[in-house]
């Protein structure tokens, strides 16, 4: 009788696929870039597709840690300043002659300092995340402007711009080498959520913070792993953005913050926590740089891609909210 009850009061199947963000954002995608095929002509040409694959590659992976900060309820602004400064450090050293497998794990290091400060003092001193984010992202920020006094590095050795320019043959396809490490990182990130015990402690923290604190789980711990995650994959995109590029600004990844955050969240991840994918990050960032590079190729103005990418975010939070009531009856 009892599993009659819980039979007949549980969501049918297709209501609980439904439920899924996801696929609200991938009919998205769809839609759009069947749009801009037929207003382009030459959005599916394989240089556009290779340069698509490349931004969506770093801006996704530095994403994925900023969504691991929000599964867990909180919020990393300082996610561009890492960026600017891992790719700022590594090229500084190659500069002084250092290879490059010494002058990239030193890179990916800083980020994960910044991370580890911000994680200790949002987790160890209860302190707001908006407000430790928000200081970091300043003093990040100088701290690049300090180290390169204020010039951008240029003429960065070949082996270093491969990582971020170079292409390979995986099968009949030719795939850009950023996009493999992005498969690569997502993967990883997404085996820690879905198959470890830390991976259900960060769900859970999301969720209900107190019932880990009852079960004797010290949640300022994972609050630190969790923001050391964040800097520490902020600076790998930023590692692949300064390659790609083939120099490292100070100003590099300005004002990327919101957008890596709104990448997560357009992508399904809960602002309020415990709700998220990897895959989702990958297709909310991926919508937006077909957006943006869409918008480029028909030729409107900058201050309007970014009007575009806020009111996208709103049509899509609009669409989500239509979603969970219409399922919710």
């Amino acid at each position: 009788m009892a599993r009659d009850v819980a039979t007949s009061t549980s969501p049918p199947r297709w209501r609980l696929l439904v439920a899924r963000q996801e696929l609200v954002i991938l009919a998205l995608l769809l839609l759009v870039s069947a749009g801009l095929s037929l207003l382009t002509g030459n959005f599916f040409a394989a240089t556009n597709l290779l340069n698509l694959a490349r931004n969506v590659s770093w801006f996704a992976v530095a994403a994925f840690g900023v969504g691991m900060v929000i599964l867990i309820g909180g919020i990393d602004l300082s996610s561009g300043a890492v960026m600017a400064l891992a790719g700022l450090a590594s090229a500084l050293l190659l500069q002084l002659g250092l290879p490059i497998w010494l002058a990239v794990p030193v890179g990916l290091l800083s980020g994960a300092l910044v991370g580890l400060c911000n994680g200790v003092l949002v987790g160890m001193f209860n302190t707001p995340p908006f407000i430790v984010t928000l200081g970091m992202m300043g003093v990040v920020r100088g701290m690049t402007f300090s180290l390169s006094a204020g010039r951008p590095v240029r003429d960065l050795p070949p082996a270093f711009r491969a990582l971020g320019q170079d292409d390979v043959w995986v099968g009949p396809l030719l795939v850009p080498l950023p996009l493999l490490t992005m498969v690569g990182v997502a993967l990883l990130v997404s085996l820690l959520l879905r198959s470890t015990v830390l991976g259900r402690y960060i769900y859970t923290l999301g969720r209900d913070e107190r019932a880990l604190q009852v079960a004797g789980v010290r949640t300022e711990r994972i609050k630190v792993v969790v923001y050391t995650f964040s800097g520490l994959l902020a600076a790998c995109g930023g590692i692949i953005m300064t390659s790609w590029l083939g120099v490292a600004a100070p100003t590099a990844a300005a004002d990327y913050e919101l957008d890596i955050i709104a990448a997560a969240v357009i992508g399904g991840t809960s602002l309020f926590g415990g709700e998220g994918s990897v895959f989702g990050v990958v297709l909310g960032a991926l919508l937006m740089q077909v957006v943006r590079t869409g918008m480029v190729l028909l030729g409107f103005p900058t201050y309007l891609q970014v009007g575009a990418i806020g009111m996208m975010i709103m049509l899509v939070v609009l669409i989500d909210n239509f979603r969970r009531r219409r399922l919710s009856r």
